[in-house]
């Protein structure tokens, strides 16, 4: 079930009445029908994916319990052991055992030819990565005595598979959804608006932006050997812009969607091509991430202290990676941000800079690597990469005959061209202006006939140049 679809807003309207109405008598009906809603919601995939969320649910529930209770360290520590065992051992067959099987079968080949190890027939659970990731912060964060368990099954269940940021985050904390959940429901027209609001700008995105882009990006990139190099570089910029404007698309979805419940999600992302540093871009961009990796793998290993923190911040950028996708071409992307993020590092400490001219070199430095790096990211091979590699250089790179007739074919804009051309500009200068804040709090002192249409705009460009047949789905799905 899609949020780009009939199907979810049919769903989303029930489970709203359902949820107010109930929620009326009480607050623990409530959760039953959000908690009922979510597993609808994710069931709909495949129901078979129901069994490996509750697992996990019902793994860290217990083992919070657990851990909280045991004041004997060694038990505290064999507890926390197995809830990341039976998270991570889930995560990595459904999603890393053939990755790794090929990656064991590949170096012993260097040496033999005798080789033959079976891989797994599996599907990828959409949305494992987030969910674990979530579940087993409660479990660290009780075991580090940050946080007290929910006495709550439901409770903890729904906060687990609340279907607004189940399937691709925010990956909240339990800290902060989960006193959420436990507090008696009350609704606000405000909040409740900005919600859709967010819903708005968010179906934008994805559906007029990303799914745009995305006919652009994926034409050139299937065949990059009928196109030249400056027509991969530009495809290669436009897949930036697709996968942010799909991925925080999704978010902007996904908070006003919690809101229509009153429940508040992080922020996902603070319009990071505007970022003028990598240390910058990685405060703006996957925000609930990128603190993950902080708070759990990079200050656990040390941070910043002591003599190893290239080392830490190598290892978190290329985990990072990793968690994207089992490909070597994720591991390269993660790998290369962390040398950027680290060469960045020393060149501020060794040069000084007027602090105007440092804005601007940096950001145009970093807009320009961040996009280039997109290239191993959305290479799906390390020969497809070779191939965009050898096309980028290639004699002819300067011609760019094939990637303009993808935007102006025959006297006339494509569709795809009348929103790279009319659409885009005018979505990079709202976003310009949204800054720190969110599209719910562009307009929000402004008189409401410009408020109202500025949102008719917004919704008749949605429907004049969204992508609504055969959507591609959400990117990070996969992940």
């Amino acid at each position: 079930m899609f949020f780009n679809s009939i199907s979810f807003f049919v769903f989303l309207f029930i489970t709203f009445l359902l949820f107010w109405k109930i929620s009326g008598f009480s607050s623990l009906w409530g959760k039953v029908v959000l908690l009922i809603s979510s597993y609808v919601f994710y069931g709909w995939w495949d129901w078979r994916f129901l069994i490996l969320i509750i697992i996990s649910s019902a793994t860290d529930f217990f083992i919070g319990q657990l851990i909280f209770k045991s004041a004997d360290k060694k038990r505290r520590k064999m507890l926390l052991l197995i809830s990341i065992f039976v998270n991570i051992g889930i995560l990595f067959v459904f999603k890393y055992f053939n990755f790794f099987i090929d990656s064991i079968q590949s170096l012993i080949g260097v040496f033999t030819t005798e080789s033959h190890w079976s891989t797994l027939h599996i599907i990828l659970p959409v949305g494992i990565s987030f969910y674990t990731f979530q579940t087993l912060s409660y479990t660290i964060d009780i075991y580090k005595r940050k946080i007290e368990p929910t006495n709550s099954a439901l409770t903890f269940f729904t906060f687990v598979a609340f279907f607004p940021q189940l399937v691709a985050g925010p990956i909240e904390r339990a800290a902060k959804l989960i006193p959420q959940f436990e507090k008696k429901p009350v609704f606000s027209y405000p909040q409740a608006t900005s919600g859709l609001k967010l819903i708005l700008w968010g179906l934008f995105k994805k559906m007029v932006i990303a799914d745009q882009l995305s006919v652009i990006v994926d034409s050139v990139y299937a065949n990059p050997n009928n196109f030249t190099g400056w027509g991969v570089v530009f495809a290669t910029f436009l897949f930036g812009f697709q996968i942010y404007s799909d991925f925080s698309g999704y978010s902007d979805i996904a908070i006003g969607t919690a809101r229509l419940f009153s429940i508040e999600l992080m922020i996902n992302f603070r319009t990071p091509y505007f970022a003028n540093s990598f240390h910058n871009f990685w405060h703006r961009w996957h925000i609930s991430l990128s603190t993950w990796f902080r708070d759990y793998v990079y200050i656990p290993m040390g941070g910043s202290k002591g003599n190893h923190h290239k080392r830490n911040i190598l290892i978190t950028f290329l985990v990072s990676g990793l968690w994207h996708g089992a490909n070597i071409t994720f591991v390269l992307w993660g790998g290369i941000h962390g040398l950027f993020y680290i060469i960045e590092q020393q060149v501020s400490r060794l040069i000084h800079i007027n602090k105007g001219v440092k804005s601007v070199s940096g950001f145009m430095l970093t807009f320009i690597l961040v996009n280039l790096s997109w290239l191993f990211f959305r290479a799906e091979s390390l020969t497809h990469l070779q191939n965009l590699t050898a096309t980028i250089f290639s004699a002819d790179a300067e011609n760019l005959t094939g990637f303009l007739r993808l935007i102006f074919e025959n006297g006339n804009f494509t569709e795809q061209g009348r929103v790279l051309v009319f659409v885009f500009p005018v979505f990079i200068i709202i976003e310009l202006f949204i800054g720190e804040r969110t599209f719910a709090d562009l307009l929000e002192n402004s008189p409401k006939p410009v408020r109202w249409s500025f949102y008719y705009v917004v919704f008749m460009a949605i429907l004049f140049f969204g992508v609504i047949n055969a959507a591609p789905s959400f990117i990070y799905f996969q992940f």
